[in-house]
């Protein structure tokens, strides 16, 4: 259940007034509940909310938000963050729409897309016009203003390889900049967004999808899934996604959650071959540069995790990478539940696992 509008928050913050946000910001809403825009159902609360819905908007706001020193945070779909049951200042939420083909060439097509577009309806889109290449990423939750952030990946595909440009506010320079993929940094799970968290706020993403299209499909569930088809299409692919991603996934508006908790650890081959010694079913996916890597779920699920409840949160029965909430619980439940897998998992193994979301 949401907290009353007009309950008390937390104490006020002397930069930031009632009536300073009310003049500069008309548009901002007071005690805004941000239950909908967290995939956990945490019962959040901001102090001030925006919503943004072009580049041009973002710009004015930033910058007074940037000259009067206000604390502020942007939030996209929820779907990959960790939020406190208050969050000082201004949240802005992105809501920037639109998406459409720039350019068409003999080897790919050029597509800008708004990053408030939800991402599963974006992929839904491309192969609605016939544009394959994203469809392994088919049903991850989040927005595409967030995919490079994460520069998110799934069943032998990472976002970053499709991406041509972002564009972003620079909050250092108080502009609006274009980056080339090249200069987006962008890595397993990792991007210069990421890096720089209060930095770049993207209001628009340019892929590519190139013409000449082939199946991905050497990660185990999907090739299973084709064993006996020579060449799926990438309808059939996105079907096939989805449903694996169904079986496996929680479906957040039915029990709270924010998809994979933690990154599979990359470690090098000497490494990989010394815990094959001691956990020969241990499962891993090679990586370049001969490294390998680990699957957190089986790290989690050999632990002992897998369906186990503490209170308001817990590891999911069918998938021991994610944390669920059963309800009425908070950011603080979820990360004790995550500290005493993350030390289990290093007892066991040696690893340190990394927490995916963002935290707040």
């Amino acid at each position: 259940m949401n907290s009353a509008p007009n309950a008390p928050l937390a104490p006020e913050n002397p930069a930031l007034t009632g009536i300073d946000v009310a003049s500069r910001l008309p548009s901002a809403v007071a005690n805004a509940p941000l239950f909908k825009r967290n995939s956990f159902g945490f019962d959040v609360q901001a102090e001030w909310a925006l919503s943004i819905t072009s580049a041009a908007q973002l710009q004015a706001t930033m910058d007074i938000i940037l000259a009067a020193g206000w604390p502020w945070r942007v939030l996209g779909g929820g779907s990959n963050v960790i939020l406190p049951s208050f969050l000082p200042g201004i949240t802005l939420l992105m809501d920037i729409a639109g998406q459409a083909i720039q350019e068409e060439s003999a080897d790919g097509t050029l597509l800008s897309v708004g990053a408030g577009v939800n991402w599963h309806e974006f992929v839904t889109w491309t192969l609605d016009h016939d544009l394959p290449g994203l469809e392994n990423l088919a049903l991850i939750p989040g927005t595409v203003g967030a995919a490079p952030i994460q520069n998110i990946g799934a069943y032998g595909l990472e976002v970053g390889e499709y991406i041509q440009a972002v564009e972003a506010f620079d909050c250092a320079t108080q502009s609006m900049v274009e980056m080339a993929a090249s200069q987006c940094h962008f890595a397993y799970r990792d991007s210069i967004f990421k890096a720089n968290p209060k930095r770049y706020i993207i209001t628009r993403v340019d892929f590519v999808l190139p013409k000449a299209w082939s199946p991905r499909l050497h990660y185990a569930d999907l090739a299973q899934a084709f064993s006996e088809v020579d060449q799926p299409s990438p309808e059939a692919i996105f079907v096939a996604v989805c449903r694996i991603r169904n079986r496996k996934l929680p479906d957040p508006k039915l029990i709270g959650n924010a998809g994979s908790f933690f990154q599979n650890p990359i470690v090098s081959h000497a490494q990989y071959e010394q815990l094959l010694k001691q956990f020969p079913n241990l499962v891993s996916y090679p990586e370049a540069g001969g490294q390998r890597k680990l699957a957190a779920g089986w790290m989690i699920d050999h632990c002992g995790f897998k369906g186990v409840r503490a209170g308001s949160v817990g590891v999911y029965e069918n998938q021991a990478l994610v944390l669920v909430h059963y309800g009425q619980g908070d950011a603080k439940a979820v990360l004790e539940l995550a500290k005493t897998i993350q030390d289990e998992v290093h007892r066991t193994f040696g690893i340190d696992l990394l927490i995916e979301p963002i935290r707040y």
